[in-house]
């Protein structure tokens, strides 16, 4: 069965193989209606260097709704600073199979304002 969901993780499989083999940091972004997460995991992919998203309390107080533009274009700064933090500066984009418009590009320029390449 080819619904939404199978059709996205089997785009983000391709991705994830690619960045893998390039045997690079990969800062992984994911959205749901609500909020939208992004993570730095490491070459690995077994460890999580740093992490962001609306769901947190403190960016929750400061932003009316988690799941628009401007909110994903801060949590791009804060996953920027923070892996900045972790000594990450060049990573591989992972949109998890999500398009690359709305909230996912927010997020992504965002990040790349704040100092890190990809």
């Amino acid at each position: 069965m080819n619904d939404k969901k199978t059709s996205r993780l089997r785009r983000a499989a391709k991705t994830r193989a690619t960045i893998s083999r390039l045997k690079a940091t990969r800062l992984t972004v994911h959205r749901t209606n609500l909020h939208i997460y992004a993570q730095v995991i490491d070459a690995t992919g077994q460890k999580v260097l740093a992490s962001a998203s609306t769901a947190e309390k403190e960016l929750r107080a400061g932003v009316k709704n988690g799941g628009n533009a401007a909110a994903a274009a801060e949590v791009g700064k804060r996953i920027a600073e923070r892996a900045k933090a972790a000594g990450v500066t060049d990573v591989a984009f992972d949109r998890a199979g999500f398009a690359y418009h709305g909230r996912i590009k927010a997020l992504a320029d965002a990040a790349r304002e704040a100092g890190l390449k990809f």
